[in-house]
């Protein structure tokens, strides 16, 4: 089916629209990058052929710079409900050095806000010992930060400790052995797609997600039973299944490019699943047939179930298991493959880029086609 034939059903039900948000997103950019003049020729100068991608550079002289900000989004209102924190710093931290990444920048520092109703000193403490965490992991140091006390301004979950929201900006520095960022501009078809596996719901589809479990098990819904065939390593209530954090991909991604393998072009899958991420690196008129993805975590299985969405629908708003495509050459696929598990993820060849501008998926549930 096409990306938007059933828009007006899903919209309803999640409570958002993807093409709603990347039009908007589309014009924000319009109008920055009106204001990349400013540095043009001066230390600072942004690129100018990043647009769609998940990051942008930033040159001072020969250095290369990458620069990207995002948040946890509604992901923290289950770490509300659960009174649980410590997670959510790997949540912010693979929201920012995943989309650096992908376009070959190694992610090196980050700065941080929280804003807050009424701040709560262990609260942030644990926010606080959850992004050393992550940082540790991913090899970051967290350089800046602000809590600002905005009163009622900031609202979620009724009775948790500390209502907050919490979004990053990270920096990193193109990796020595690209020339230049990944930009999809040498994504060529006959070229082979890698996938890499993703544990969680990572900070993605949230809304549509609550208002599934909310309907399904009413207002306490992050105390009901999840009963699906991974709940000993998920948790056995989805609050738990849901807080989960993400998966941290971007030191797998460095060890390939350390290995000198080729990658062409990378994509963080998010909001807009799948298929409309990968369709921001894949330019010059071509698209891909994945016929070899991981499958998707039983719960989100069971969530399109709960939310009356088809598939193609939530191959959507969910990653479905799927957290990164990488493109490589074809006669390196396998290599590639073996490095990212090699550093500890699960990885596998997914798939080709192809001469036709859709993206197909053969999945579990049939064959889905998203058009260019």
């Amino acid at each position: 089916m096409s990306q938007t034939s059933a828009e007006p059903t899903i919209k309803e039900t999640a409570g958002y629209s993807i093409e709603e948000g990347n039009a908007a997103s589309k014009n924000a950019y319009h109008w920055a990058q009106k204001t990349f003049s400013t540095r043009a020729g001066k230390p600072g100068e942004p690129a100018q052929d990043l647009a769609g991608g998940f990051s942008n550079e930033i040159r001072f002289g020969s250095e290369r710079l990458g620069i990207g900000s995002d948040g946890i989004g509604t992901k923290i209102e289950v770490a509300e409900r659960t009174d649980r924190y410590d997670t959510l710093g790997y949540d912010l931290i693979a929201m920012v050095a995943d989309d650096l990444v992908v376009a070959g920048f190694i992610p090196t520092n980050l700065s941080n806000i929280i804003d807050v109703n009424t701040l709560n000193y262990e609260v942030v403490d644990e926010l606080m010992r959850g992004l050393h965490d992550a940082a540790q992991f991913s090899k970051i140091a967290v350089t800046g930060g602000e809590i600002a006390e905005l009163g009622n301004r900031i609202g979620g979950y009724p009775g948790a400790r500390m209502n907050f929201n919490w979004c990053s900006t990270a920096v990193g520095v193109l990796h020595p052995s690209l020339e230049r960022p990944l930009s999809g501009a040498n994504v060529r078809a006959g070229q082979a797609v890698v996938a890499l596996r993703s544990p969680s719901f990572r900070s993605n589809g949230y809304s549509l997600a609550r208002r599934a479990l909310t309907k399904a098990f009413g207002e306490a819904w992050h105390t009901a039973p999840y009963t699906g065939s991974d709940a000993a390593e998920m948790g056995q209530t989805w609050g738990e299944v849901m807080l989960a954090p993400s998966l941290i991909f971007s030191p797998g991604v460095g060890a390939v490019l350390d290995a000198g393998l080729p990658v062409h072009a990378a994509a963080h899958i998010t909001g807009g699943g799948i298929a409309d991420n990968f369709k921001r690196v894949l330019k010059n008129g071509v698209g891909a047939e994945l016929t070899n993805l991981f499958e998707p975590l039983p719960a989100m299985q069971q969530l399109a179930e709960l939310a009356g969405i088809t598939p193609a629908e939530a191959y959507l708003y969910w990653n479905m298991g799927n957290g990164m495509l990488l493109v490589t050459d074809e006669d390196q696929a396998a290599a590639v493959a073996a490095q990212l598990q090699a550093a500890g993820y699960q990885a596998q060849v997914a798939g080709r880029i192809t001469a036709e501008p859709s993206v197909r998926l053969r999945v579990g549930a049939g064959e889905l086609n998203y058009e260019g």
